[in-house]
């Protein structure tokens, strides 16, 4: 199984910036996925999840109202839209998922991960 993050890059605050992230070797609309990040210094922290369906999603606080996750099970890829961009969300940015049907907020109960995308946003 394989996740490969994409989309990331440098942006001013306020802008927006779209990841991707392509999961192949397995059923991919079987589980739920996400997106955490991990800012330097920091643990990894949870940003949001969607279901199987598409439909349900769950997001953290900090990004609530800012970013949007969607799924497109035909192509086996899960998107973040990221809007309004602050420089708190300067992070590493890792997709993730798992075999489970749940919303989930803990990274262990996710079963795969890709490799990170760098994401900065400049004051």
């Amino acid at each position: 199984v394989q996740l490969q993050a994409s989309g990331g890059g440098l942006v001013e605050a306020g802008g927006s910036l779209r990841l991707s992230c392509a999961v192949s070797g397995r059923a991919f609309s079987s589980g739920a996925a996400g997106w955490f990040r991990q800012a330097p210094g920091k643990e990894r922290e949870f940003v949001a999840n969607i279901g199987t369906n598409g439909i349900s999603t769950y997001y953290a606080d900090s990004v609530k109202g800012r970013f949007i996750i969607s799924r497109d099970n035909a192509k086996n890829t899960v998107y973040l839209q990221m809007n309004s961009l602050k420089p708190e969300d300067t992070a590493v940015y890792y997709c993730a998922a798992t075999d489970r049907t749940g919303l989930y907020s803990k990274s262990y109960l996710y079963d795969y991960w890709g490799q990170g995308t760098q994401v900065t946003v400049s004051s």
